[in-house]
């Protein structure tokens, strides 16, 4: 693989834009032609809902292509609908919140934390994990601390 591909792959990864499957592309246009890159996820969805839109192909056809399912078709259309080619980017994987920090457990950590201002974030983590039995990041104590100082609680 060439330095510039290796970039690219890098590149595409960074942007959740990476197709983990290239393998399953089996559409000529991606097989034959260097200009369409079957690990460019963006790409191969676009031109997948292009040739059911625009050029008419069944959707079962296309997804044998593309090597998407039948429901991942009906999403991804979904979202280009809705967002247009960002719509075809991976969404962020993980929690969107501090799931495991509470309204208990963030009324604990800030009493802890009034009551000894010299405790750091690893130090709160172990008491958490001893009172409630949660496995937190220090770093998502620090955000969350943070977060309710500014909002002046």
């Amino acid at each position: 693989m060439s330095r510039r591909t290796d970039a690219k792959l890098q590149a595409l990864r960074d942007a959740r834009a990476l197709n983990t499957r290239p393998q399953r592309v089996a559409d000529p246009l991606f097989t034959k032609n260097e200009f369409f890159d079957p690990c460019d996820l963006v790409q191969v969805k676009y031109e997948m809902l292009r040739r059911v839109q625009t050029e008419g192909r069944p959707v079962s056809e296309a997804v044998t292509a593309f090597g998407f399912s039948r429901v991942a078709f009906y999403q991804v259309r979904a979202a280009f609908a809705d967002h247009g080619l960002a719509g075809l980017l991976s969404k962020r994987p993980g929690p969107r919140r501090a799931h495991k920090l509470s309204a208990g457990v963030m009324e604990y950590l800030a009493q802890r934390h009034a009551e000894d201002q010299s405790l750091r974030a690893k130090d709160l983590a172990e008491m958490v994990l001893k009172k409630f039995g949660l496995v937190v990041h220090p770093r998502s104590i620090e955000r969350a601390l943070s977060k309710r100082r500014k909002k002046g609680r």
